[in-house]
């Protein structure tokens, strides 16, 4: 089957950009840090409900992966900042669009919500 190489190839793409944005967390912070840099503390604020470890953690898979540049500066305390990279920002139209369909969800589903509060 001719079509079969170019399937396969397809799925694994698929499967590889899975695996490198899988969980719950690494979409959000990459959404997050589309806006700029971001400190350590403000990631940690401006994505409701992760842990500092699980962040930590996230960040550094992000880093593996070359997708965030983590840049300690010489403060006092020490600050670290993060930012995407030139090649994490190809990833930017992808959450974009992702962003673009949840808002466009959200409204239907209330929406549908409001239709269905109303008296028949």
């Amino acid at each position: 089957m001719p079509g079969s190489v170019t399937c396969t190839a397809h799925h694994r793409a698929i499967s590889d950009t899975m695996d490198l944005l899988s969980g719950k967390w690494k979409i959000r912070i990459i959404g997050e840090l589309i806006f700029g840099k971001r400190r350590f503390g403000e990631l940690l604020g401006g994505i409701h409900g992760i842990a500092a470890k699980m962040l930590s953690k996230e960040l550094q898979d992000l880093e593996t992966n070359k997708m965030i540049r983590r840049t300690v500066l010489q403060t006092k305390p020490i600050t670290v900042e993060y930012e995407l990279t030139p090649y994490g920002r190809t990833v930017t139209p992808i959450i974009n669009a992702m962003a673009d369909w949840g808002h466009q969800h959200r409204e239907l589903i209330v929406k549908n919500h409001e239709k269905e509060d109303q008296p028949a």
